[in-house]
């Protein structure tokens, strides 16, 4: 009698690929990995904590003042606080909350462009949605349906929760020294070079290798050296110099 052959390849189990590539509105492809529903919760609890022990540090003195005026007082600042709080930190803090940061994580739009008020708002508002039932239930039956781990909110806003890749030119990207350009560059140049220090670290190496290759005429150098130098340039432009 023959005996079967396992096959050991389809025993391998799949797996999951998170990481998304796209291209941008100026025509570059970047890779965006996606996170799943765990470091997203973890980052979630990291902010509920900060914002919970802000409400204790301004509500127990609020309590105090009488007439009513503290109640008034402590119920806007908690308005505020549970709906601004996501908003303005993922806007003017590049996609990422306290937690998210901790988390190395950011919001994004799905095209991997930084995330603007407009889907911030909806995306927090949608919060409350895909809150119930408690915790989480909407939220998290969507994630796990969805290839790119979106939430209800997400969905509606068109944006994405990714990991923050680290910056690998061989130093970190705070440390890169900032150059002076060889040439006049005129606005939209400049705009180019700090958009490109915005968007490298969300690139493969090889990615902001073959975009700095570009601009080689401009850095004289290639390759990691040429990515350090452009956003040395990008540094100088915005002052740091």
């Amino acid at each position: 009698m023959p005996t079967a052959r396992l096959d050991t390849a389809r025993q391998e189990p799949a797996r999951l690929d998170t990481t998304r590539p796209v291209s941008t509105p100026e025509g570059a492809e970047i890779e965006l990995r996606v996170a799943g529903p765990l470091p997203r919760a973890l980052a979630w609890a990291l902010d509920a904590m900060l914002r919970w022990t802000g409400y204790a540090c301004v509500l127990i003195p609020l309590s105090l003042l009488g007439g009513g005026v503290g109640g008034g007082l402590g119920l806007l600042f908690l308005f505020v606080g549970e709906w601004g709080y996501g908003i303005l930190f993922e806007v003017l803090g590049r996609g990422a909350t306290p937690g998210k940061r901790v988390l190395n994580l950011r919001v994004v739009h799905v095209d991997g462009t930084p995330v603007g008020w407009g889907a911030s708002v909806i995306r927090n508002l949608m919060l409350a949605v895909d809150f119930l039932p408690p915790p989480f239930g909407a939220g998290l039956v969507s994630c796990l349906a969805s290839r790119d781990f979106q939430r209800l909110g997400d969905r509606a806003a068109g944006t994405l929760v990714v990991h923050a890749r680290a910056y690998r030119t061989g130093v970190s990207k705070d440390d890169v020294r900032p150059v002076a350009p060889p040439i006049t560059l005129a606005p939209r140049e400049q705009l180019a070079l700090a958009e490109f220090a915005t968007r490298a670290p969300t690139w493969t190496r090889d990615r902001r290798v073959e975009m700095a290759g570009l601009l080689e005429p401009l850095t004289g150098a290639r390759d990691a050296e040429g990515v350090e130098r452009l956003v040395g340039m990008a540094h100088w432009l915005e002052g740091r110099g």
